[in-house]
């Protein structure tokens, strides 16, 4: 069962996981989804479909939440490739003999917050409860990639990292490029303080409360920050076209009864994930 969630984005409902896809970015050649909290067998404060390995969660549990989720959106479990995200902005070339990393065997992988590969039937996971997931597709180079986009990213700039990235090892231009901003902390929701504030005044040149800026006024010392306009902004400096950028509209604080919010738990709680996967044929 299909339930538009919003313009964007699109709740997708099987008999064992629920998970979110957005029409705008969808493609032949490619399969993708981030998942809900829905329809797992984690219980807690993991309930229900928890896909953090290294929060305290059970194993088995997770990983049949992993089969479940997998099998919804029509991907290899076993392929899988993790990686282990410390809020940096390194980018990662995944090949076939990384499949299984992090799912099937150790994470072999340190301080990687974006995934890519040119690989079909390869499958990349990232890890998100309030950061932003990134999804992005070249179908002229075939190559798929994922980045994790929290405020130190996000200024950092992991987005133009991952197109550069792309570029560099795939050919990849970034007018062929789509991209997805996908469920993540919305800009009502997203409150720092004046330190994090200056971070994001260093990187972009918008004035405070500027109609399409990133950072707002909110009581006293206190900011909002836009991260769904922040990389867009980031993406379109990079190259990628505006037609080509698909905003989810879905904010993961807003939204706990479909997804795990670091924030509004104070850190109890489970993973959301975003995968993507380059089909075997075209």
């Amino acid at each position: 069962m299909d339930i538009a969630l919003n313009e964007q984005s699109m709740l997708r409902i099987g008999t064992e996981a629920a998970y979110v896809s957005f029409p705008g970015f969808s493609a032949p050649g490619m399969r993708f989804g981030y998942s809900t909290r829905l329809l797992g067998v984690s219980t807690g404060i993991y309930a229900s479909m928890n896909l953090g390995l290294s929060r305290g969660d059970a194993e088995e549990l997770v990983q049949e939440n992993y089969r479940r989720i997998c099998e919804a959106i029509g991907l290899a479990k076993d392929r899988l490739v993790l990686s282990k995200q410390t809020h940096l902005c390194n980018v990662r070339k995944v090949t076939a003999e990384d499949a299984g990393n992090g799912i099937t065997r150790e994470n072999g992988f340190s301080d990687i917050d974006a995934l890519m590969t040119d690989v079909p039937g390869l499958p990349l996971a990232i890890f998100t409860a309030d950061c932003v997931p990134v999804f992005f597709y070249d179908p002229v180079r075939r190559v798929v990639a994922l980045a994790h986009a929290g405020w130190r990213g996000t200024v950092g700039g992991i987005v133009k990292e991952t197109v550069l990235a792309m570029g560099r090892e795939y050919g990849s231009k970034p007018s062929d490029i789509k991209v997805a901003i996908g469920p993540s902390i919305c800009r009502r929701c997203f409150e720092i303080g004046p330190e994090v504030a200056e971070e994001f005044q260093k990187v972009f040149d918008c004035p405070v409360d500027a109609q399409g800026g990133v950072l707002f006024h909110g009581n006293g010392d206190r900011f909002y920050a836009d991260l769904w306009q922040a990389n867009r902004l980031l993406l379109l400096q990079a190259g990628i076209t505006a037609e080509h950028i698909c905003l989810s509209g879905l904010c993961t604080m807003c939204r706990q009864e479909l997804f795990f919010s670091h924030r509004a738990t104070d850190g109890r709680r489970g993973n959301n994930a975003g995968f993507i996967m380059l089909d075997e044929v075209v």
